[in-house]
Formats: C-alpha cells, structure tokens, sequence
C-alpha cells in the first residue's frame, strides 16, 4: 500500500512516542560520541542508523520474545529498542571480552544473541543481502514445524529480515523472495532504502526501488512507509507483522530513510555527499518526533531535559566499554565447532543374516531412519522429492512415505539449498539437503562460506549451524565436464565445516547418522561410481549393512587393507592414504604386490585421523596419498607435505602422490577420461617406483 500522510486521529500510545524520541536521541548521542572520540572510536569500522532511527524503532515496537530477527549492520536502533543498552553495543564497538555476540570477533551492529525476553538473532555475515536466505530458512523452518504439529501456529511467530534498498539487488535475494512466497512463509522484509550504497546512488545501482521489484513475486504483500516518520512507521510495521503473524505469509515493507551519517566510520560522508548530506538532514526523523511530542501536550523543557539525561547515560557507559577488558588472546582458537555428541562407534556393523547392499541403498535407509526417529529433520533438494526421488534414486519413495512437507523439491537455487539450512538450524528443525552434482554446488559457495562455516565461532558458539549437505560426487564413465568434478580441496579451504566421503555402504550408513547429530556443517561427499558398484573393481563398496543403530564417529579412518609382517620386516611395504573411488585403484593395484600394500581409508578429511596416518607411515617408511582430484594445489599434495615435515625421521623415500592431470574439466568421451583420471595400472606404477627407492 501506499504511504498516506498520518492521521493523529489514529493514536500511537504516548508512552510509546516518548520512549521512541528517547531512544533516537541514544542514538544520535552515540553517534556523536562515537564522531568526538574517532581516534578510539574507528579503530574498527563502524557504522550507525542516524537517519534510519524512525523505521528501525518501529519495528523494535512489534518483534517479541518468541520470534527471529535478522538485522543488518545499520540497525544498531533495532537494538535499542529491543532492550539492548549502548554500553553492551559499545563493548562490540571496541572489540572488548564482554561484547555479548561476538566476544570481540566481528564487527559492530553484527549480533547473535540468545537471551529471555527477546528476539533469537542468530548470527549472520555482514549482511548484503545474502541474509536473506538465511532468514528465509528460518521462516521455513517455523512453518515447517507448524506442519509438524511441533509447534502452534497460533502462536503466530515469524522471522524479520532487514535490508538496505542496494542489497537486494543480490542474486540470492530473488532466490529468497521465491521460496518465501513459494512456501507462504511468514517472514517480513524490512528494505531501508536511503539511497546509497557506498557511494553509488541509487540510480546507479539499480532500475527500480524494492518495492517495485517486489511486484514481480506474485503473492509478496507489499508495503510502502516513510521510514523518517515514526507514526507512519509503527502503523505500517502493525500491519506488516498483523499479515504475517495471521495470514502466514510474507511481506515487504520499504521504508524511505535518510542517511545522515557516514555510509561506515571508514567512507565519511564530506568525502563524497555534499548537497546531498543537507538535503538528507532536512528529513531527520528526531526533530519530526520532537514536534509531535510538542503538539500533543510535552514542553520545550521536557525534551531538553531528556537530551541531558540522555547524553549524561550514553557517556557514562562509553566511558564503562573503555575501561572494560580486552579478550584473553589465549581464547582466540574457541569455537571452531560445537561438541559432537558421537564419539564412539555404536550398533551392528554386521548383523546376523542382513544382506549385502549398495552405497545409494545405505543411504536412502540411513535417511529414512532419521526421518523416522527425528519428526524435526527433513529433506530437500533438486528433485529428491515427489516420484523421482532424486537423479540418482538416492530419495527413492521418501516423499511418499513422508509428506511432502518433510521431503521436497527445491527450485535450481543452490544458494537457498544451503543457507537456509543456517536459519533451520536456529529455530530447531534439522536439515538434510542435497546438492545435484558437486559441480553444481558453486552458487551456494557463498552461503556455505560466509553463513555456515563462521556462525559458531564468531558466536563464541551460541549458534553452531547443523547442516548435513549430501553432494554426489566423482567421475563414473562418460558423465562430461559438469557431472563428474571433484571438489573437496576447496571444502577443505573452507574453516568450520567438516568433510566426509565414505567408501562403502558401511560406512556410508554409520557416517551418514553421526552427520546427521553433529551440531556443526556437515559437507557428505557420495561417489556416484560406488553408488552400485557396477564400476569395475568397487564390488567392496557393496557391504553388509549395518542396523538402524549404527553409527560411525567422524573422524575416525580405517585400514582397509593391511600388508603382512614379512614384507614390513624386510623393508618393502608401502602404506597408501586414500578415500573414495582411490581405496579401490588401491585395492587392484596391490593384487600385483601381495603382502605390500597397506590402505588407510580416511573416510573424513576434516577433521583428519592424523594419528592413524602417522601410525601407518611410521610401520612403512614409504607412502603413497592417492586422489581422484587433479592434483597440483591439492589436499593430497598438502597431506603429502604434512606428512614430509612431522614424519621426515621415520620415511625412507619421498611421499609420493597421485591425482587427476591438472586439467580444468574431466572430458565427456570415455577414453579421454581414462587419459586424465588416476586408475589401478597408474596406481601399480607409483607403487613399484615408491617401493623401489
């Protein structure tokens, strides 16, 4: 709807206006202080919602205890209102032990809190519009566990995403405003539309306003305030969150601000605004309060009276965050990951009479057991759900036996595939996604880097994200340059998710179950040429399957094969470090040293069985790190150099490795692809120039 001039006839309870010029008047005061003591004030960037006060307290009127907020780093006002006092924003200012969401590490107007009485504000990046996605998930996640019967609706929660106008530009904003409307989640978009990015104009950077844009998602209520005006804004807020809250569905609200202060403490605002900074100021929303205040009864002297309160407060507590204590350096290496609670292997690894199954068929059962056992988890992807259950049947028949609440399909958006699996994890539901192909996964990189892998440590481990991302993986014969990739060096270049590529169906279970519990971002990697094992040579990755208790620790590798101790005791054993399809090069290979060969099976690369690799090196002397990756720049190769350096006293040769030509794509015709791919004669080649050495 458009904005309309606001009737005092529509009354906004007194008590409610003078508590907003209050806190406006704290946030101005705070920017002020803030600009007074630059020196201090700008060692980390900073920046403040001068000009943006009006919308953002507004908002603050109408959130409660019982729903989810994603704020971006402007809405320092949002926080205000919310109860947070300056001095705990103050401590994040200057990077102090106490800062009460980050504990020091990142910026300031950037929260994660978890604390009675108010909103869950889970963390999030710096927020230029790839928090949409996230937020989104967490609206999905109220309405899927409303279908659930996990939660009331009546209740009527719902998630708040606030953004500026030039954010939502983003790619990953569209892929939000689909599913929010695909789904009818109940969400609001907050878009602060000041004019700016940095220092392009709007006009610049963009065709249309948010608002505009909006009307092209068919189903997004939209909604126009004036963001300086704080009546126009509470109304247009009451009827955003009355939409949401009751109809269960989602919402736009663009709100018109002004930006009276810097864009952030280190692009100031004489460097580039000129004019444009008067014009802005002519639109402040304190004094518009101020008069209004006036008009319904309040004197010149009781606002005077509350800028020197005021003003008095906010210096006192800057004053407290200065003296306040820096972070403990020795707590800087803190919440990589949160607890695991698998820690031991558990169940039947091989129950009495149970048949041989596949890896694709492990995995289907080990989901299916958890969809059983945990109403809260569910599953979704590019066509998992419905008939076909995935390309590679890997979902076969869960839809139907499940719902299509809990297993579904996703539109081609990668990006929301992963990161809203951040805001599932904040509100309680349970993610399992899949990615198509791994080499689909790069538009979801952004989210998986930025969203996932930091929440926990740049949190102090309020909001560990549980993520299990299932991703098919690996060349299988003839599947081209987009359908055969191997990814996991640059998941291995990303801190704070954990990497696991099973070899059997065993495994593949036992893993997928401890994946599953683990509190932190789980990347699966599934070779698709040991889905069947119609692959010559992987008839082993078809094992036993274990029972529906069985779970394998992460963490932990395995020595698949061993050599015997006569060929250790006469120096011509070799111990191969390996995972995927490379323990089954291995495996045909060593038929042709007999008694030589022992194979480590990692099983997880991250976080690494180190001990069980330096064991093995240390029986052998001589090594072989095998990948089906291309090799140069590799995690093998980095393996392969760890293992030079902590084991250089116990080897008798170089470490040896071996991976994929250093190419950029895996070619379609099968015989090319043999060209560039390991295989078992490559392998045996290696191995008898290693053990000759």
């Amino acid at each position: 709807m458009e904005s309309t001039p606001v009737d005092f006839s529509v009354k906004v309870d007194q008590q409610i206006l003078v508590n907003a010029y209050r806190l406006m008047l704290t946030a101005k005061t705070m920017a002020d202080v803030y600009e007074e003591n630059k020196a201090i004030c700008s060692k980390y960037v900073h920046s403040t919602s001068r000009g943006h006060e009006a919308i953002q307290l507004a908002t603050a009127c109408h959130l409660t205890p019982r729903d989810f907020l994603s704020v971006y780093y402007r809405d320092e006002s949002i926080l205000l209102g919310l109860g947070m006092q300056p001095y705990e924003l103050m401590l994040q200012l200057m990077a102090k032990r106490d800062d009460p969401f980050s504990g020091g590490r990142t910026y300031y107007g950037h929260p994660s809190l978890r604390r009675e009485g108010f909103p869950v504000i889970p963390h999030q990046s710096s927020a230029t519009g790839m928090q949409a996605i996230p937020a989104t998930g967490m609206a999905h996640a109220i309405s899927y566990l409303e279908s659930q019967g996990l939660e009331d609706v009546e209740e009527g929660r719902v998630a708040l995403c606030s953004l500026g106008d030039g954010s939502v530009t983003e790619g990953e904003v569209a892929e939000a405003f689909q599913m929010a409307i695909l789904k009818k989640l109940p969400i609001i978009y907050l878009v602060q539309d000041n004019d700016w990015g940095i220092s392009a104009t709007g006009t610049e950077m963009r065709a249309m306003d948010a608002y505009e844009y909006a009307a092209g998602f068919k189903g997004m209520e939209r909604l126009r305030v004036d963001g300086a005006d704080f009546v126009d804004s509470f109304l247009g807020m009451e009827e955003a969150f009355r939409i949401a809250r009751t109809e269960r569905r989602p919402v736009l609200v663009h709100a018109k601000c002004p930006l009276l202060g810097h864009h952030t403490s280190g692009v100031r605002r004489e460097w580039y605004r000129g004019d444009n900074l008067t014009q802005h100021s002519l639109l402040d929303p304190l004094p518009k309060l101020g008069s209004l205040l006036l008009e319904i009864g309040m004197t010149e002297s009781d606002l005077e009276q509350m800028v020197q309160e005021v003003q008095q407060d906010v210096q006192a507590q800057y004053e407290q965050a200065l003296a306040a204590e820096n972070p403990d350096p020795a707590t800087f290496n803190l919440h990589e990951f949160a607890p695991t609670p698998v820690i031991e292997e558990k169940g039947n690894r091989n129950p009495y009479g149970a048949e041989k199954s596949t890896m694709v068929d492990a995995a289907l059962h080990a989901v299916d057991d958890i969809l059983k056992q945990y109403p809260e988890a569910l599953f979704y992807g590019q066509d998992v759900g419905g008939e076909l259950g995935g390309v590679f049947r890997e979902a076969a028949l869960l839809a139907k036996k499940y719902g299509d609440n809990r297993v579904f399909n996703t539109p081609i958006q990668e990006a929301y595939i992963v990161g809203s699996t951040a805001g599932m994890s904040a509100v309680g539901a349970k993610p399992i996604v899949e990615i198509q192909f791994a080499d689909y996964i790069w538009p979801g990189i952004n989210q998986l880097v930025e969203e996932l892998s930091k929440s926990c440590y740049l949190s102090m481990g309020k909001f560990p994200i549980q993520s299990l991302i299932r991703v098919p993986i690996g060349a299988y014969g003839g599947g081209g340059p987009y359908h055969s990739g191997s990814i996991e060096s640059t998941l291995l270049n990303i801190r704070g998710i954990k990497v696991v590529f099973p070899s059997n169906a065993a495994d593949m279970k036992g893993l997928m179950k401890a994946a599953f519990l683990d509190p932190n971002p789980v990347v699966m990697l599934e070779h698709k040429g040991l889905y069947w094992s119609k692959v010559p040579g992987t008839e082993d990755a078809k094992t036993i399957e274990p029972d529906a208790d069985y779970i394998l620790p992460l963490g932990k590798a395995n020595i698949v094969q061993s050599a015997s101790e006569e060929q250790q005791r006469n120096g011509n054993s070799i111990t191969v470090i390996t995972y995927g399809m490379g323990v089954y090069w291995a495996k045909a290979a060593s038929k042709q040293l007999p008694g030589s060969v022992e194979i480590v099976d990692l099983r997880t690369l991250n976080p690494l069985d180190w001990e069980t690799v330096v064991a093995s090196v240390q029986r052998h002397g001589k090594v072989l790190v095998l990948t089906e990756e291309p090799l140069m720049n590799s995690f093998a190769e980095s393996l392969a150099g760890r293992i030079s350096r902590e084991c250089f006293q116990k080897l008798d040769a170089p470490v040896f490795t071996l991976g994929a030509e250093n190419l950029p794509a895996i070619p379609l015709n099968v015989e090319l692809e043999k060209m560039m791919l390991p295989n078992a004669d490559k392998v045996l080649a290696a191995l008898t120039e290693l053990l000759e050495y």
